[in-house]
């Protein structure tokens, strides 16, 4: 697949999913993300994988049931999950931070590519105060120079941001340990 192979090339790219279109790249290139989209470097990436087993294994951290629980709920679908976990990925789509979001998404195309290239950081396809885009032509006429995931036309996506989701956890003496950060299409 040529785009996994732009990826692999530290490149950044497009591609579709059930929300909105993803800018993505390799996570050790991440920083280019925050150049394209002219993002404050204080607003964090999203780590995106095929399935809960790839971010798992990418990841490398104990993972709670309660968090494997959701996970499986909400996977694949417009959920976001921010978990406390720490590392070399952390530290690259979050740097300075101690949490990291986290999604599957509820698109074939982007999963297959996914599959291919390992999980990606990703942020919606728009420069930084701007409307996303919703549609590969938009993503592209914003991003003119990235390559885009093909065959076109993508599948259409919500139009609406994931639902993001925060590990609380038991000992915050909420009766939900997880809190709505955003509420999205999920």
């Amino acid at each position: 697949m040529p785009l996994a192979r732009c990826l692999a090339a530290g490149e950044a790219v497009l591609f579709p999913t059930d929300t909105l279109p993803a800018l993505a790249a390799r996570p050790e290139a991440a920083a280019l993300l925050w150049r394209l989209k002219q993002r404050p470097a204080d607003k964090p990436l999203i780590l995106m994988g095929a399935d809960l087993a790839q971010l798992i294994e990418a990841l490398g951290v104990p993972w709670q049931q309660p968090w494997i629980e959701q996970a499986q709920l909400s996977w694949p679908g417009a959920v976001t999950l921010v978990l406390p976990i720490a590392g070399p990925l952390t530290n690259h789509l979050h740097p300075g931070g101690t949490s990291l979001g986290l999604r599957v998404p509820a698109c074939e195309p982007a999963c297959e590519l996914l599959r291919l290239s390992g999980p990606l950081a990703t942020t919606s396809a728009n420069r930084s105060g701007e409307p996303p885009a919703t549609t590969a032509a938009e993503a592209a006429h914003q991003f003119p120079a990235l390559s885009l995931l093909e065959p076109l036309p993508w599948p259409a996506g919500s139009g609406q941001a994931s639902t993001v989701l925060a590990w609380r956890g038991p000992d915050q003496g909420a009766a939900n340990p997880w809190a709505v950060l955003r509420p999205g299409g999920a």
